[in-house]
């Protein structure tokens, strides 16, 4: 379902909603379900696939907080690996030679929010719940592969994390998969970070697509985990 299709081509099915551009009247009509938007273009691509979680139902955060159905214990001085979901939200993008609009975002997820830190200083984030080692969902949820180190001296409880996703690089083929990196500091501190893995084909990043400037991609949590 995700890749690249012709601007003259496009309809999709994906469980029971239909989404593509249609002949109406003698104009281009993007379509999916209720939604309609006038497409005047003769040439171009579209381009569908997932993005990061932070744009419905509208630009609210950029920020991302996973919280576990059950407390991670890491021992001092050590790393390992874990295995996270995330939220897939599905953007249709207009491709040019040189240029992208972002035609429609929609998710088969209802989105949810909550605040990170204190009331007057804390972030609004994008609220997940996940198991750990889940199963990943088509359409739903996306697999989020997470190197996490503790370097301090102290026994460390992770119930959640936090990451800043204008740098999430998101890759799908047989599934849909992200990674990133958590360095634990102290025992209230922790430094996340999305990395690039480089595995399947590359989703095009709406932050980019929308030319928003990148401003780091690391996030030091510092009101504890």
């Amino acid at each position: 379902m995700y890749g690249v299709y012709d601007l003259q081509n496009f309809h999709l099915k994906i469980r029971d909603l239909e989404l593509g551009i249609f002949e109406e009247n003698g104009f281009r009509i993007y379509r999916r379900g209720d939604l309609k938007k006038v497409v005047v273009a003769e040439s171009g691509r579209v381009v569908v696939n997932p993005v990061e979680p932070v744009n419905l139902p509208k630009n609210i955060t950029r920020f991302l907080l996973i919280e576990f159905d059950k407390p991670m214990v890491v021992e001092p001085k050590s790393s390992g690996k874990i295995s996270l979901t995330f939220p897939i939200e599905i953007a249709v993008i207009l491709a040019g030679k040189k240029s992208f609009e972002v035609l429609d975002v929609f998710s088969f997820v209802e989105p949810k929010y909550t605040l990170y830190g204190d009331p007057r200083s804390g972030v609004i984030c994008r609220y997940w719940r996940s198991e750990i080692f889940e199963e990943e969902e088509d359409f739903v949820k996306g697999r989020l592969e997470v190197e996490i180190s503790n370097s301090s001296s102290e026994w460390v409880e992770v119930e959640k994390l936090v990451f800043d996703v204008y740098g999430m690089k998101i890759y799908y083929g047989e599934s849909v998969v992200a990674f990133a990196e958590v360095r634990i500091l102290s025992e209230k501190v922790a430094e996340t970070e999305f990395v690039d893995r480089r595995i399947g084909k590359k989703s095009l990043e709406l932050y980019t697509a929308r030319k928003i400037p990148m401003v780091g991609k690391k996030f030091v949590m510092e009101w504890g985990f």
